[in-house]
């Protein structure tokens, strides 16, 4: 298969024509698979072109950092980068003797080379489709606040790079391999990560509690990393596999038998959870990095339980951070949340799905942590500086170490006391048909178009179309009671809605929130 996927990379040609093959942006950059003509080599020359362009037209004149994760058209996509990239004179830094590069290492590298610069500012691209399947690509570019790019850029990239295609990549710049290669420069991205991790966590209070700890890479960029931070020797860390297969074909089946490298998927943990009575605590990250999976002797935290561990744990624990800076969720990160974040005292900053909403906030510190539901995150250094703007899965995981050493708890007693606290809530999310129109209805919909009074049993208190921290459009809707809520937006590659629904009065008030909520937007939509 992957022989095939790679001469397919190569191979097929894109028609600009069909939508399904043009360039697409979404939350994460364009992603697709060769085999379907959806991530080929000129989708990959026409965005890079694209980027050159932006980057001259924006002047942005400083380097730019690569990076690249194991899918297996992850190298040949950072190689053709690398070939448009060098063509247009821009200074690339890529990592020594062909290694990976996490996503946080590249964002650490871009705000590290921004720090005392005034006018050549640095940005970076990375080559990864996250945890998706091993058949699939993927091409994210980072700006020089050092986050993925937000819509009007990506935008701007994605029509440049339309243009390109339709044109058959008539005016791409390319060099050839060798000559990319030769003039890029080598960045030492892992080795300057790990020196600055004190910045950022107690890594002494790790060292002296000498817990054991086990890190599952999951056949991706977090592997010479974590080996590197096994070499010290204040640290019982160990890398329980440092198997690098493109083909992933060590990794247990996901819930629905397709192979995922995803960390908070209990089922593709499988590997990670058989031996999770070895260590102390267990942590796993996706193929670049930036997603955490915590294991501990209860078994994988749910995403959104963690979160608000280390958000409970890290305004406890962090003196230096202002009074004034607030803690960042996702409209669909659980309302435990809000009620830890109201304990201390703080500003809740709650925004659409997906990561760029924070990258601003996180860079001019004034978001202290920026979580979502899908295990991505990110925090300040100790002194309240921008660490990454990127979600940084290692980080996540060695804080999960540095609460268990300084508190004594189990991230899963940790979150136990919160429940004892602030009430247990239940969570779902679960998907709907839904037609093209309804998909585009979703649009459309305003506080206005939910009219009923109640929702489960309790009154609604508030309906959302756009983010109370920001304002931005979230694609759906929300509606909020003071024991429960439910949002819906649509997908958007399969003919489907998701409904996310909390409830903090039992599983069978969560169904009936769900059966409601597929209730009212039948109306709607």
């Amino acid at each position: 298969m992957l022989e095939n996927l790679t001469n397919a990379y190569y191979a097929q040609k894109p028609d600009a024509s069909v939508s399904s093959q043009r360039v697409a942006f979404g939350t994460s950059g364009h992603r697709g698979t060769a085999l379907k003509a959806t991530f080929n080599e000129q989708h990959i020359l026409a965005i890079a072109q694209a980027v050159a362009d932006y980057r001259a037209q924006a002047g942005i004149s400083g380097p730019l950092f690569l990076g690249c994760d194991t899918h297996a058209l992850s190298r040949p996509a950072w190689q053709t980068c690398l070939e448009v990239l060098v063509a247009n004179q821009v200074d690339v830094r890529i990592a020594a003797d062909n290694q990976v590069t996490a996503t946080p290492l590249v964002s650490r590298a871009i705000l590290e080379a921004n720090a005392d610069a005034e006018s050549e500012l640095a940005d970076g691209i990375i080559i990864t489709p996250s945890h998706n399947p091993p058949e699939d690509g993927g091409i994210k570019y980072n700006t020089p606040d050092g986050g993925p790019a937000d819509a009007d850029v990506t935008g701007w990239i994605e029509s440049r790079a339309n243009d390109y295609l339709q044109a058959g990549c008539h005016g791409v710049k390319t060099v050839a391999q060798q000559e990319a290669i030769s003039k890029a420069q080598e960045y030492d991205y892992i080795g300057r990560y790990i020196a600055q991790l004190d910045q950022v966590l107690d890594l002494d209070a790790v060292r002296n509690a000498a817990l054991t700890l086990g890190a599952d890479p999951m056949g991706g960029t977090a592997l010479p990393v974590w080996q590197a931070l096994a070499a010290d020797p204040g640290l019982k860390l160990e890398v329980v596999n440092d198997t690098l297969d493109p083909s992933f074909a060590f990794m247990p089946p996901d819930h629905d038998g397709r192979i995922r490298m995803d960390c908070s998927s209990t089922a593709a943990m499988a590997n990670l959870l058989d031996i999770r009575d070895r260590f102390d605590l267990a942590f796993a990250n996706d193929p670049d990095a930036d997603r955490h999976g915590i294991v501990d002797e209860a078994g994988l935290m749910n995403p959104n339980h963690f979160l608000c561990v280390c958000v409970d744990y890290l305004l406890t624990h962090r003196p230096q951070w202002g009074r004034e800076v607030k803690i960042g969720k996702t409209l669909v990160t659980s309302s435990m949340m809000d009620r830890v974040v109201a304990a201390h005292n703080r500003e809740l900053y709650e925004v659409p799905v997906g990561f760029k909403w924070f990258v601003k906030g996180l860079y001019r510190g004034e978001l202290a942590f920026g979580g979502e539901e899908s295990a991505g995150a990110s925090f300040l250094t100790l002194d309240g500086k921008a660490w990454s703007t990127d979600k940084d899965g290692i980080l996540l995981c060695l804080l999960a170490a540095e609460m268990m050493a300084v508190t004594g708890l189990k991230p899963s007693e940790y979150y136990a006391q919160l429940v004892a606290r602030h009430g247990n809530p239940v969570y779902r999310r679960i998907d709907a048909p839904a037609t093209a129109e309804q998909k585009a209805s979703f649009k459309k919909l305003s506080a206005d178009s939910i009219t009923a009074a109640e929702l489960a049993g309790s009154a609604i208190t508030a309906v959302h179309t756009t983010a109370p921290g920001n304002g931005a459009a979230i694609g759906g809707i929300k509606v909020c009671t003071a024991s429960g809520w439910f949002a819906a937006r649509p997908s958007g590659t399969e003919d489907i809605y998701k409904i996310y629904a909390e409830s903090f009065d039992g599983e069978a008030h969560l169904q009936q929130l769900l059966d409601e909520a597929k209730a009212l937007l039948s109306q709607v939509l």
